[in-house]
This record gives C-alpha cells, sequence and structure tokens, in this order.
C-alpha cells in the first residue's frame, strides 16, 4: 500500500451518500438540470404556493403548448411538481420538500443559513 505524503492526510468524514442515493439525485438533477425546468421551477416559487396553467407557461416562456407541456411532464415524473386536471386545462404547483435531498447535499454540516 502507497503511503500518502503528511499533507495529503486530511482526514475525510466518508460520504453519507450510497450508490442508489448518488443515482437518485442524479435523475432528479437531470430532471431539473433545464433551462426551461428551471424557469417553471422559479415561475412556481414566484407564485406563492398558487397553481398556474399550463397556458400561462407557454406564454411566459414563449414555447409552443407540446414543447411546455414535455417540460412539465419531466417535472411531474421527477416528483418535483404535481399537476392537477380542471377541465381542459392542467394546473401545476410545487411538491413540497421534493428538492430536499438536494440541499442536504450541498449544505455544510452544522452551518447557518442567513437569514
Amino acid at each position: 500500500m502507497r503511503r500518502l505524503p503528511l499533507a495529503c492526510r486530511t482526514p475525510v468524514a466518508g460520504s453519507s451518500l450510497s450508490d442508489a442515493g448518488a443515482a437518485e439525485l442524479e435523475r432528479l438533477l437531470s430532471s431539473i438540470a433545464d433551462r426551461h425546468r428551471l424557469r417553471i421551477r422559479n415561475l412556481l416559487v414566484r407564485a406563492a404556493g398558487k397553481s398556474i396553467c399550463v397556458c400561462e407557461f407557454t406564454a411566459e416562456l414563449e414555447l409552443s403548448q407540446q414543447n411546455a407541456s414535455y417540460h412539465l411532464k419531466q417535472l411531474v415524473d421527477a416528483g418535483v411538481i404535481a399537476r392537477e386536471r380542471r377541465g381542459r386545462y392542467s394546473y401545476y404547483s410545487l411538491v413540497g420538500g421534493a428538492l430536499g435531498q438536494v440541499a442536504a447535499l450541498v449544505s455544510v454540516p452544522g452551518a447557518r443559513v442567513a437569514a
């Protein structure tokens, strides 16, 4: 076994993320890692808990209805947003805590969050 120089012996706490957990997070992150999907989430955050109709996304994002629906479906399938049918239209809202795993992954343990 090769010994590391003394300067390289930084104590590593080890990963708390299993292979299965990493695969799940990878799927979640890839589902939101798109500029249109990030803007969709941002619109929903700014709606302060209210649902948004699919037609509002198409107008705001300047996307065709088919393209907007594709991106919305990706987020619904990932469990990041929820869809509710109201007559002919679908309304979308955030799923609370859906990105909690991401927040836990990137936060420093014991760090205080600035208000």
